[in-house]
């Protein structure tokens, strides 16, 4: 079924949305669920999750990619149930990408008091734009859909210390921009 026939069908309260959104994206939600959280039980809670919250934001919300869109809620749900959960030391799909990141990102309290959220968003963004698409690609599938290195190596046909020396220049020029623009 096309996405804008699930949309109709979710401003229609129609349930057969959640259907056609498990059918079309469930896979999707939890890979990304589980590239992040590393427990089926878990990542299966958060796709359920993500379903509820798209019931409850379509409508108003009429989003312009239905991929993009639950793949960003099943992601921030995803952190959100990590950092829940992180005091018990269970999760360790998200650590790693939270420390790598963190070589380039300035702290939390940092970030509230220099830029807003948005501000930084559109930061790399911008950054992101500028990149080549391999590369864009690359930072995205590790940071934003939580791919390990060996699974990035093995999509691209490179090596994974290659893979690892890309990110990790990638991260210092991503730090460099933010400092030049003050974060």
């Amino acid at each position: 079924m096309e996405d804008r026939n699930i949309i109709e069908l979710y401003f229609g309260r129609s349930e057969r949305a959640l259907e056609e959104t498990g059918k079309k994206y469930g896979k999707y939600c939890h890979g990304i669920a589980l590239r992040l959280l590393g427990i089926r039980e878990d990542a299966e809670e958060c796709v359920n999750d993500t379903y509820l919250a798209a019931w409850d934001a379509i409508p108003p919300e009429r989003p312009a990619s239905l991929r993009a869109f639950l793949g960003r809620l099943t992601r921030n749900l995803a952190i959100s149930r990590w950092r829940k959960n992180r005091a018990s030391r269970r999760y360790a799909g998200v650590e790693a990408q939270l420390e790598e990141l963190s070589e380039c990102l300035p702290s939390n309290e940092n970030i509230e008091l220099e830029l807003e959220g948005r501000e930084l968003g559109e930061v790399i963004s911008r950054w992101l734009d500028g990149l080549p698409i391999r590369d864009r690609r690359l930072f995205v599938l590790r940071h934003f859909y939580g791919l390990g290195v060996e699974e990035l190596a093995r999509e691209s046909g490179e090596k994974p210390n290659t893979v690892s020396q890309r990110l990790r220049r990638l991260r210092a020029d991503l730090r460099v921009l933010l400092e030049q623009e003050g974060v």
